[in-house]
């Protein structure tokens, strides 16, 4: 059922997904659903962690064998591309909050925060900045993934070529510090 949600979610919008829209997408009637998800709120949360895992998937294997300016290059394309493939289920992974650190969201977001980690490994960063990096790397990621999805780039020049020049703007930033 979440996969069938995720699906949905990525076909109608995040904000669209609704469990009457969703029963509808499976053939069943609404309350057939309860018995697969508590409610609204419990399928949002399993969607956001079935898309954190993705991602970091898509992430994790695209930097492996790579360091530097090549495993930030992987992580980002491979980052892109799901959001890109997948906009209604990342929608679900922002804001969502862990209840705890044993909460399969605290988990799957870990994993993705890991494959990230892997590419500043590749650069010299002093331990008080990791976690600095580890945000600006998120942000340019998900705000050029996001912004992308959502019509965000109106004018000529090329996204692709946009894109390589975010990534080389950020690698040598990285380098900087």
């Amino acid at each position: 059922m979440v996969a069938a949600g995720a699906a949905l979610a990525d076909e109608v919008g995040f904000a669209n997904l609704t469990m009457g829209l969703l029963a509808e997408r499976v053939g069943v009637r609404t309350p057939s659903l309860y018995k697969h998800v508590g409610n609204q709120e419990d399928l949002n949360r399993r969607i956001a962690v079935l898309a954190l895992n993705e991602a970091a998937d898509a992430v994790g294997g695209a930097v492996q064998g790579y360091a530097g300016r090549d495993a930030l290059a992987a992580a980002a394309r491979a980052f892109r591309a799901f959001v890109l493939e997948h906009p209604g289920r990342y929608g679900a992974t922002i804001g969502a909050k862990p209840s705890g650190p044993d909460d399969p969201l605290a988990t799957a977001g870990q994993r993705l925060l890991g494959a990230f980690m892997a590419v500043l490994r590749g650069y010299e960063i002093a331990e008080p900045d990791v976690d600095h990096a580890l945000r600006t790397l998120r942000s340019f990621c998900h705000g050029f993934a996001t912004l992308q999805s959502a019509g965000g780039f109106q004018w000529s020049a090329d996204i692709d070529e946009s894109f390589e020049w975010l990534i080389a703007f950020a690698d040598r930033g990285l380098r900087a510090l």
